[in-house]
């Protein structure tokens, strides 16, 4: 079974290492302290969201990049195939908000499509 903290650990010391950023910059810029970030990168404790925000801030890096790798990574872990919700012809002029229903709506129909799969060996009530 894969540990979501561990998953996050390895993300963001893959991040901190790209950067070529130490563990000491990162927890100063963070405002962590060293040892608690050195626990997080390996997977002993769990940070919680406000200071996964910090650390994002501190890696110049977006919150949802960070978790959409440890999810894609997660998915691997699991053999999961997980679509890419951005369609091919994506139109720039689209709000977020359109696009938010749009990624809703293709995922919804993921899971309506693999909930299909799985009920057709069920016997019908």
């Amino acid at each position: 079974m894969a540990l979501i903290r561990q998953e996050i650990g390895d993300v963001l010391r893959d991040f901190r290492t790209q950067k070529g950023q130490t563990l000491r910059q990162v927890a100063a810029r963070a405002n962590v302290a060293l040892g608690y970030l050195s626990e997080v990168e390996r997977g002993q404790k769990e940070a919680s969201s406000e200071i996964l925000a910090s650390l994002a801030d501190a890696l110049d890096t977006p919150v949802s990049v960070i978790l959409r790798e440890v999810s894609d990574r997660l998915a691997i872990l699991e053999g999961v195939v997980v679509p890419d919700l951005v369609p091919e012809t994506f139109d720039a002029s689209i709000t977020g908000r359109q696009f938010a229903d749009v990624e809703l709506d293709e995922f919804d129909a993921f899971l309506l499509g693999s909930s299909s799969g799985s009920s057709a060996n069920q016997p019908a009530k």
